[in-house]
């Protein structure tokens, strides 16, 4: 207790008053002028206080600390109270990493700025002056100059991720009329509000917003971030979303299901600020548009209800949001007891079976049995016709792949895996009645496979295979099909899920049994003995491999995918190249050096070696696809923006660089013909130090079998 006024926990020991503390307090008493000044006598009291003081230093046996505090020339009447700071929900992070809506370790202390949060007077008078009110009849009819047109297109091509500076805000609001014609001027004339200003406010929401022309769903994607808080805005993205197809709406909806996060902050802010005189609008009503949207399209589209539903089933067992999501489940559980009973009863059976196969899967891997006997037990346990896994009446929609539907296990054809986890491998007998999958498709046939896994968190790679087939589909919108494989993965909790079995090789694989050549694997598979020009196989298939290298080579080049040896790429028969394994994204990678192409001198072989017509077909087909999915960087900064809170390891590591990692592939800042040349330049830092990595993985993966 350090003036014995307030409690402590601080060990102390507290004896009888000495009289050099009695003296202390007199002389704070003389300080604070509580009694009367006499100059000689405090002269000669203050030394005989001295004095004393001294012989109880000498007399004392251990130590004294005497602590001195600052004097005042004038009393201090008025402190400051530390303002109250607004309670966000926490989101997880690291330290470095803290900003709006997150909190810092606790190893950490805040201290508060009592003027942090204040209005910079001059600056606001600033704005004031820029904004007047009363100039808004002229901006009706303000039009630009060239020059200042040409600044204002520079402002509307910034890629979502850029801040705007004070004077290019001011510069927006100037000609907000004008640029109402302009759809992608909504994000960023939204930016240059003042939002904490109500007259601003009204106007942008009441008056320019429903003006202005309507943007595309990237802006509307960008709406639903962190960063706009505003429920009228928020709401109006919602709208915008309504006119997404059911197909769209799939590819978005692991960012949306990411987004729910940001509508409930922005409904917490509202409820703090609500006043009792805003009853004009209906922006604070409780409810989420987004929610709602989501739940009403879940009901009518069982495939996209399935993915749904699983989506916000993982995000329940979040440590911070999942009693939100819990609420989101049981909002969409009554919408479908109204609207859609039978997918309400095919979500329960596949929770069911999910349970059931996640159990079996976690007790063969903790067997200490060996992998032929853990095999033998699979079939059994599969065999059983009580245990659950066996048959499935009525036919049972996979969660991993809702088009599917499959009646009963194939035990003799499954098996596990030799890995560290013990992954099985369980092949179905597909219902070809209730299978809607066209014929072309690789999941066509009597049968379909997935991968178990226990002990393994995939959500990392079901982002990066959403991305894949996001990316697949721009591209087949320019009429460029590079034939990716955008097999299907699904989380369906923190430490298990499913992946689609695709039959297929790893070049590892296919180098030791085929005499180190992939022309030799494709030529067995599907040859072509009057062609000399595909190598003696068949034009389609080496076109096929062509095309599929190129494609996952642009697109594993802007997600920064690391740790690519030769046992996580993949070849099919048919030429489909893939690869798998995505535990190190955005750059990170356990190999020092890593080339940012990734092409390996097998690939290369492939097509016939560096100097070959399909090889330079090849770097066409990459710069190609490049320069395509480069038109489309706002859209697939805008999704990957909205995952910066969810628990995707590489991401979460560095939040507020995941984004600027993979801007900083498209390379904004250059014209796209510099951006091209710049990315054909990166194919001659690729493949020998790589090659020579790859040799030493394969040593070390013989060792240690």
């Amino acid at each position: 207790m350090g003036d014995t006024h307030l409690p402590s926990s601080t060990p102390h020991q507290q004896g009888p008053e000495t009289e050099s503390l009695r003296l202390e307090k007199l002389v704070k008493q003389h300080q604070r002028r509580t009694m009367p000044h006499v100059d000689w006598l405090d002269k000669l009291a203050f030394r005989a206080i001295e004095q004393v003081h001294e012989s109880e230093v000498n007399q004392a046996e251990g130590l004294l600390l005497t602590v001195e505090m600052p004097n005042f020339d004038l009393p201090v009447v008025f402190a400051e109270p530390e303002p109250e700071m607004e309670e966000e929900p926490p989101v997880k992070t690291t330290p470095a990493t803290a900003g709006p809506c997150r909190t810092v370790d606790a190893s950490l202390f805040t201290i508060y700025d009592p003027e942090g949060d204040k209005e910079n007077i001059i600056e606001a008078k600033h704005r004031r002056l820029v904004r007047s009110q009363r100039s808004n009849l002229l901006d009706r009819e303000r039009k630009p100059t060239a020059s200042v047109r040409d600044e204002l297109n520079d402002i509307l091509v910034y890629p979502s991720t850029r801040k705007l500076t004070s004077a290019e805000k001011d510069l927006i609001w100037s000609f907000r009329f004008h640029l109402t014609r302009y759809p992608k001027g909504l994000t960023k004339f939204l930016k240059s509000v003042v939002w904490s200003d109500p007259d601003e406010t009204r106007q942008a929401t009441d008056v320019l917003l429903p003006m202005w022309a309507e943007p595309e769903l990237s802006d509307a994607l960008e709406l639903l971030g962190p960063w706009f808080r505003d429920l009228r805005v928020r709401a109006y993205a919602v709208r915008l979303l309504e006119r997404a197809s059911d197909e769209e709406l799939e590819l978005y909806l692991l960012q949306l299901v990411q987004a729910i996060k940001f509508d409930e902050v922005a409904w917490n802010q509202a409820r703090r600020h609500r006043r009792p005189e805003d009853t004009d609008t209906d922006a604070l009503v409780d409810g989420s548009k987004l929610v709602d949207l989501l739940c009403m399209r879940s009901a009518s589209n069982n495939c996209l209800g399935t993915m749904f539903f699983w989506y916000v089933r993982v995000e329940c067992e979040d440590a911070t949001y999942g009693s939100l999501f819990k609420r989101v489940l049981d909002a969409l559980h009554t919408r479908l007891l109204n609207t859609n009973a039978p997918l309400e009863e095919m979500l329960a059976r596949q929770t069911q079976f999910v349970e059931v196969l996640s159990a079996r899967c976690k007790q063969l891997r903790l067997s200490r049995d060996a992998r032929p006997k853990k095999i033998e037990k699979l079939r059994t346990l599969l065999a059983d016709k009580k245990g659950g896994l066996h048959t499935f009446h009525p036919a049972l929609s996979l969660p991993l792949d809702p088009q599917v539907s499959v009646v009963k296990t194939i035990p003799e054809n499954s098996t596990v895996f030799k890995s560290n986890l013990f992954p099985l491998r369980i092949e179905f007998e597909v219902d070809e009645f209730r299978t809607e999958v066209p014929e072309d498709d690789a999941k066509s046939g009597s049968a379909y496979t997935i991968i178990c896994k226990d002990g393994d968190d995939l959500r990392q790679d079901q982002l990066v295979i959403q991305l894949f087939a996001l990316m697949d589909r721009l591209l087949r919108n320019e009429n460029l099909d590079l034939k990716i494989t955008p097999y299907r993965v699904l989380a369906t909790s923190p430490s298990d899920g499913m992946v689609q079995y695709i039959q297929s090789m790893t070049i590892a694989a296919i180098m030791t049994s085929y005499n180190g050549s992939l022309l030799e694997y494709l030529r067995a598979n599907y040859p072509d003995k009057n062609s000399a020009a595909t190598y003696f196989v068949q034009s389609s298939v080496l076109d096929t491999f062509v095309r599929s290298c190129a494609g996952y080579c642009v697109i594993t080049y802007l997600l920064g995918v690391g740790d690519r040896h030769l046992d996580n790429l993949l070849l099919s028969p048919d030429g489909h190249f893939f690869h798998v394994d995505f535990g190190y994204i955005l750059g990170r990678d356990p190999k020092p050096f890593p080339p940012p192409v990734k092409i390996c001198k097998e690939m290369v072989d492939g097509m016939g070696g560096a100097n070959s017509v399909y090889y330079a077909r090849f770097k066409k087909l990459c710069n190609t696809a490049y320069a395509c999915l480069r038109k489309n960087a706002n859209l697939i900064l805008n999704l990957v923006s909205l995952m910066v809170d969810a628990n995707i390891p590489d991401i979460r590591s560095e939040p507020d660089k995941a984004v600027l990692k993979i801007q900083e592939k498209f390379m904004l800042d250059v014209s796209e013909e510099k951006a091209v040349m710049n990315f054909e330049a990166l194919f001659n830092e690729t493949s020998y130090i790589s090659s020579m990595f790859d040799r030493l993985h394969n040593m070390a993966q013989y060792f240690r079998q």
